[in-house]
């Protein structure tokens, strides 16, 4: 069992949450979360990169000029790769780079991600993060009594408009849902920050 302090907004700690390995996967999976993280930045390219190869250019493709007698070095059609508003040598084409993993193997990793997260002591739990109004004082003010200056994902059980729009001027934090977190975003951020009822749904679906 991991015992996980639960701080208030004032970063005073009001209780302990215990937490069971098992219910996160028992051990961190170094391989499988090599391979989340891979497929997490690997579908983030665009791949919309496109030029003309020789073959895709407008033009003739008649001999510029006699191979022989003229003085100048051999030349071909106008639409070689080494002549200006020719084609380009090895043209890149439109791609798709998206990889794919099972529902069962994404869900693992996440949950691996968290308890690295958990182990490493760069996780905290908060009792509430319920606001009356958006502000980012307030939330970076919160942030600041929890002694969260680094880049940070903060976890919530649903979505939470206050808490979005509290956060979004703030540097390097971002808000989701538990619903929306992998891997890939959670390794992509130095500490993460989950409402009490955001991470025991993890560890009860679990």
């Amino acid at each position: 069992m991991i015992q996980i302090p639960v701080y208030n907004k004032e970063g005073k700690e009001v209780d302990q949450l215990s937490i069971d390995e098992a219910a996160l996967g028992s051990y961190v999976r170094p391989q499988l979360l090599k391979q989340a993280i891979v497929m997490y930045h690997a579908n983030k390219r665009q791949g919309s990169a496109c030029t003309k190869s020789r073959g895709m250019v407008k033009g003739s493709t008649r001999k510029i000029y006699r191979q022989k007698g003229t003085g100048n070095a051999r030349m071909g059609s106008n639409r070689t790769v080494v002549r200006k508003g020719g084609g380009v040598a090895f043209a890149k084409q439109v791609r798709d780079f998206r990889q794919d993993m099972p529902k069962k193997q994404r869900v693992l990793a996440r949950n691996s991600a968290i308890l690295a997260k958990l182990k490493s002591n760069s996780a905290f739990v908060i009792d509430s993060l319920a606001i009356d109004a958006p502000k980012t004082k307030t939330f970076a003010t919160i942030l600041k009594n929890l002694k969260i200056d680094r880049s940070c994902i903060v976890a919530t059980e649903t979505q939470d408009m206050a808490v979005y729009k509290s956060l979004r001027n703030i540097p390097k934090v971002d808000s989701l849902e538990v619903s929306d977190l992998n891997a890939g975003v959670i390794f992509n951020h130095q500490k993460i920050l989950f409402t009490r009822s955001a991470i025991e749904s993890i560890v009860k679906a679990s």
